[in-house]
């Protein structure tokens, strides 16, 4: 059966990245973007990151510019809103695409493993998948959901 550590994805310099480098951890997995009304759960998710990485969590992000074109920036570009912005600190990776015959292997897999709003479609931005310290996804959050309603979710499973 799958997991998590079995994907390799493109970190933002478009190195090779294997996800089994996170092994042990609670992840959060998150697909972003920097002009979205959305946008200002990065601050969410970097209060998230910083009262819990030391307990083995981590967040990934994925910026993704399929939903209107809200992430049209370079991954340079990208990096730099969101750390003069929101000060994030997590690993964010390259743009990728969730959907369609050309979504990343990844997302295919975090789909199938947890359906949301949309069945397996990704509804929007900032969706976001909890993954625990197996690698196996545990819930599926929607883009709407705040980052501060996963507090009890992650802590279960720290």
């Amino acid at each position: 059966m799958p997991n998590l550590y079995d994907f390799r994805v493109k970190n933002q310099d478009g190195s090779d990245c294997n996800l089994s480098t996170y092994t042990g951890k609670v992840i959060l997995i998150v697909n972003t973007a920097t002009g979205c009304g959305l946008t200002p759960q990065y601050e969410g998710l970097q209060k998230l990151y910083g009262t819990y990485k030391d307990q083995g969590f981590d967040i990934l992000d994925f910026p993704c510019n399929q939903f209107m074109g809200q992430a049209p920036g370079s991954a340079e570009e990208i990096n730099t809103f969101c750390t003069l912005n929101y000060q994030t600190t997590f690993q964010r990776f390259a743009k990728i695409k969730v959907n369609g015959k050309e979504a990343d292997p990844l997302y295919n897999w975090l789909k199938s493993e947890k359906n949301g709003p949309l069945g397996k479609r990704i509804e929007w931005n900032f969706a976001k998948f909890l993954i625990d310290r197996e690698g196996q996804v545990i819930e599926r959050f929607s883009s709407k959901c705040p980052p501060e309603d996963l507090i009890q979710a992650i802590e279960r499973l720290l």
